[in-house]
């Protein structure tokens, strides 16, 4: 059987598929396992697949198109509006049909390997930077509790609470002093696997030209250069101008407009957060050596380079 369009409702182990033929009507469908799922498509002709930009959704856009097959991944939050009566994988699948005809639906262009690689580095150093946050801010609360106030700043604070808990007449108790010493080897531990991720970005970077042209914009360093071209490939050529790709991270305004009237509200907050707190760092940063004076305006020095010294979403306090 030839069939034109496929929609798939991917999961961990179970794939839902809607066969639909040129008139875009279901003619078949199928609930099927891992190992079926490839089999079905390795003994089958098919045009076209459609999946939503989900987990997974990347490896199996690229394993059909090694098979020479099309795929067009769709928004996921952009689908629900096309789903009929309840929730089922059947209905998902349908709805991604629907959604796919709709003229103003723009796909999600799958990313590569190396992308992909690239971001998970990325969310790996953000993950180690939450775990950090949190066992600084923990042994701040201790401290508090026992009448020691610890100085405002991760690595100043880190400091006093390690000279804090070497001094032996201390007012942090033996009891949790030995613990508290096994959290702050904690945080030189992650401090020490965090740097050593970021020389690897640093390294990626040099042999990238899109993130050398991306480090000589004012406002943009390591993270924001390696993050964004993860998360673009490096070619935004698919965005129609500045302000659509401004829209696909969130940073253009909410619209509340009826007839005649118009509303510009604050930004959508909407697409990819990690990238839109980078530029909004580097942003804070560069106003910042703005207002510093004349000659660090002429000069264009930064106190601290974008994503190294000042991307942490969250100081701890």
């Amino acid at each position: 059987m030839n069939a034109t369009t496929v929609a798939v409702d991917l999961a961990k182990s179970v794939f839902q598929l809607a066969v639909a033929d040129e008139h875009w009507k279901i003619i078949e469908t199928q609930r099927l396992t891992r190992t079926q799922f490839e089999r079905w498509f390795l003994n089958r002709e098919v045009n076209l697949v459609i999946m939503e930009a989900c987990g997974s959704a990347h490896h199996w856009a690229r394993w059909l198109n090694s098979l020479g097959i099309e795929v067009r991944l769709l928004p996921a939050q952009y689908i629900r509006a096309y789903v009929k009566r309840n929730k089922t994988d059947a209905a998902d699948a349908a709805a991604l049909l629907e959604a796919a005809r709709a003229s103003d639906m723009r796909p999600v262009r799958v990313k590569s390997v190396e992308q992909q690689a690239l971001q998970g580095m990325h969310r790996i150093r953000s993950l180690w930077m939450g775990t950090r946050t949190s066992r600084i801010n923990a042994l701040r609360g201790f401290c508090r509790e026992f009448g020691i106030a610890i100085p405002v700043g991760a690595r100043t604070g880190v400091e006093a609470i390690s000279r804090i808990l070497a001094d032996p007449n201390t007012a942090v108790p033996d009891l949790i002093r030995g613990t508290a010493k096994l959290l702050v080897e904690e945080i030189r531990l992650l401090e020490a696997r965090i740097a050593q991720l970021e020389r690897e970005l640093a390294a990626i970077a040099k042999f990238s030209p899109a993130c050398t042209t991306l480090l000589s914009i004012p406002g943009i360093g390591l993270l924001t250069a390696t993050a964004l071209v993860a998360a673009t490939s490096g070619d935004v050529s698919h965005f129609k101008d500045a302000r659509h790709f401004s829209s696909w991270f969130g940073l253009t305004p909410k619209e509340y407009s009826s007839g005649s009237s118009r509303h510009l509200g604050r930004i959508s907050k909407k697409g990819d957060r990690y990238l839109r707190m980078l530029l909004t760092h580097g942003a804070r940063e560069r106003a910042a050596c703005v207002q510093g004076g004349a000659g660090r305006r002429a000069r264009g020095v930064w106190r601290a380079p974008l994503g190294i010294g000042c991307a942490e979403s969250k100081q701890p306090q």
